[in-house]
């Protein structure tokens, strides 16, 4: 699954995992992704949609219609 959000775009972070002696070894910060499935009326179908948890809370805010919209704007595909 990919690691990206088709709504907000966030994407892994990249750092350090520190150790107690202090070595530095490379590690990801990866967002917590779902898939999740809307109904879109205006289509008259499902839309299974790759999310962080943040995007979904912005979905229940604004509207999946809103969503789908702004995906789109972003040249995703739905």
């Amino acid at each position: 699954m990919p690691s990206h959000c088709q709504l907000t775009g966030a994407q892994p972070g990249f750092g350090n995992r520190v150790s107690h002696s202090h070595r530095r070894t490379s590690r990801r910060f990866d967002p917590n992704i779902q898939r999740k499935r809307y109904w879109l009326p205006s289509e008259s179908r499902h839309v299974r949609l790759t999310l962080s948890v943040r995007a979904i809370r912005t979905v229940d805010a604004i509207g999946v219609e809103a969503a789908v919209a702004r995906i789109r704007a972003r040249g995703g595909t739905v």
